[in-house]
């Protein structure tokens, strides 16, 4: 074995994302590509002597062979040891305790996370910092600009590994390769958070769940812990063997796509519980019988009921929700007397919070919900506390939700997006919007009246970081929202994405079909931004 040094030149466009660098897989199979993108993550890290790496991924197309490449540039970099996960699984919330359990420099975590995969799907790449968390912008805008100055990249010429027996291996170039249990430590934390012995009585009882892993990472994960240390019945986990393309799915747990699971919880035997997550396990969609929970809400009703599980017996210290998410969890904060942080879209913004204590609970509108336990967000870890909260509160999804209404009024949600639209289109949308911007206040539009309108920033209130256009938001005066926002996930083209709220104090309106009681707010939506003009569409692609 002997390390290499190959010639190579910057390829563009190689700055991550919202949650890394996604791409076709077959921008990635280009040459140099993936190489590339990790040679400057390396450099960016600096000295990695004597220090620990996690690695792994979500198991979709293209993972095995990238597996092999970083481990042979990390041998290259002098690393002492790589924790990665068997077959290359790890899931993202997995890898994230995997990191902070073992007090590793960091992770690589090769997902797109809900995008499709296979050969013609999506592939992506991020890196983890020590805490456990994606890196923070200053490191990922780091990276980028190592990737336009790099002349050559390092790699051993050691042959392939087995990643699929567990184990310590033979060492490459001096680096140690442990091929990990990808669900022990995981299963391990979980165990500490909940009560297990109430869950597992709850499924005694006869209690029913459908899982649904989408053919994703999260199937083990679920197999493991649901119907084995819980005892769910066999069956209970569906679509629980991962896939590199996903078996054709979409994997984003959401209505739409998650069409499965929403028949079999609409049918007149339904389970009294169901939950799906996506491609890299962080996401989570909750239903009851017939009923479908919006992130949002969920993240909400967790928040309240937080000191039913033993892992947050104490209550918890502050909320955290992106600023698209409905403000739905303002309320409880309020009430509970603790603050709620309101963050740009991105998983890294609340690291520092969760770090500094002064946050519990994080959630996005995005299916993403998560805690102080990890730094990432966590589908499986949503889904269990909700078992937690059923197995406490002996009531139903829909029951626990329109109870919690009552007591804080409902938040009508939803988001429409318009994908794949030209990118150029996109930016002039969202130009022209914020040129409108100083004109909307005072406005009555159909009625409603515009309270403020403009383009969220951020500073963070522990590291004073500094982030700027991350959404508009045009603010009514009885508390209604519409917010404007470019995704940051997507491969192909620009996403537009268009959030509505509405409150309702009134539980005599609170059964009220979202769309319908969103209609003022989504023709106002459609009108002030141009939608039809700018993009072409005359409906979005996906509502949610």
């Amino acid at each position: 074995m002997a390390i290499q040094t190959v010639a190579t030149s910057p390829i563009p466009g190689q700055r991550p994302g919202t949650s890394g660098l996604r791409k076709k897989v077959a921008v990635f199979q280009q040459p140099h590509y993936l190489e590339n993108f990790v040679q400057g993550v390396f450099d960016t890290l600096g000295n990695a002597s004597g220090k620990t790496l996690v690695l792994g991924g979500d198991g979709r197309f293209h993972n095995r062979h990238a597996i092999q490449v970083i481990l042979k540039m990390a041998a290259a970099h002098g690393f002492a040891r790589v924790l990665l996960g068997q077959g290359g699984i790890l899931s993202t919330p997995a890898a994230s305790c995997v990191i902070r359990k073992h007090d590793a420099l960091g992770g690589i975590i090769l997902s797109a996370s809900h995008n499709p995969g296979g050969p013609d799907g999506d592939f992506g790449i991020k890196y983890n910092a020590s805490n456990g968390g994606p890196a923070p912008e200053a490191l990922t805008e780091a990276i980028y600009a190592r990737t336009l100055a790099l002349a050559q990249y390092r790699i051993s010429d050691a042959p392939d590994i087995d990643i699929d027996t567990p184990g310590a291996h033979a060492v490459i170039e001096g680096m140690q390769v442990e091929v990990i249990d990808p669900v022990a430590d995981y299963a391990e934390l979980m165990s500490k958070l909940f009560d297990f012995d109430a869950i597992r009585r709850l499924f005694a009882g006869g209690f029913t769940m459908r899982f649904d892993a989408m053919n994703a990472v999260s199937g083990p994960y679920a197999h493991a812990i649901l119907e084995g240390m819980l005892g769910a019945p066999a069956g209970t986990v569906i679509n629980g063997v991962p896939l590199e393309d996903f078996g054709g799915l979409h994997p984003d747990p959401n209505p739409v796509n998650a069409e499965e699971l929403i028949d079999i919880m609409s049918a007149n035997a339904a389970p009294d519980f169901g939950a799906a997550s996506d491609g890299d396990a962080d996401r989570n969609m909750i239903v009851g019988r017939d009923f479908v929970v919006t992130p949002s809400d969920s993240l909400a009703v967790l928040a309240a009921n937080a000191t039913a599980a033993p892992g947050y017996a104490d209550g918890i210290a502050g909320i955290a929700r992106s600023m698209p998410t409905s403000q739905a969890a303002d309320r409880v904060a309020a009430e509970l007397g603790v603050p709620c942080f309101e963050t740009p879209t991105g998983w890294k913004y609340f690291g520092t919070l969760l770090d500094a204590g002064k946050a519990t609970l994080c959630g996005e509108e995005s299916y993403g919900t998560g805690s102080r336990h990890i730094r990432e967000k966590d589908g499986l870890w949503a889904v269990l506390f909700w078992l937690n909260l059923l197995a406490v509160r002996s009531a139903s999804v829909q029951e626990i939700v329109t109870a919690h209404w009552q007591r804080f009024g409902r938040h009508y949600y939803s988001r429409h997006d318009y994908e794949a639209i030209a990118t150029d289109s996109a930016q002039l949308l969202m130009q022209d919007l914020r040129i409108k911007l100083r004109n909307l206040p005072g406005q009555k539009l159909n009625h409603y009246e515009v309270q403020a309108a403009d383009d969220f920033e951020y500073t963070d209130p522990v590291d004073g970081s500094h982030a700027s256009q991350q959404g508009i938001r045009i603010m009514m005066t009885d508390g209604s929202r519409i917010v404007y926002r470019l995704s940051g996930t997507g491969t192909e083209g620009a996403t537009l994405r268009v959030y509505l709220e509405r409150f309702e104090a009134d539980p005599a309106h609170h059964n009220i079909p979202t769309q319908q009681a969103l209609a003022g707010l989504i023709a106002i939506a459609d009108s002030v931004a141009s939608i039809v003009m700018h993009t072409g569409r005359t409906n979005p692609t996906v509502i949610t």
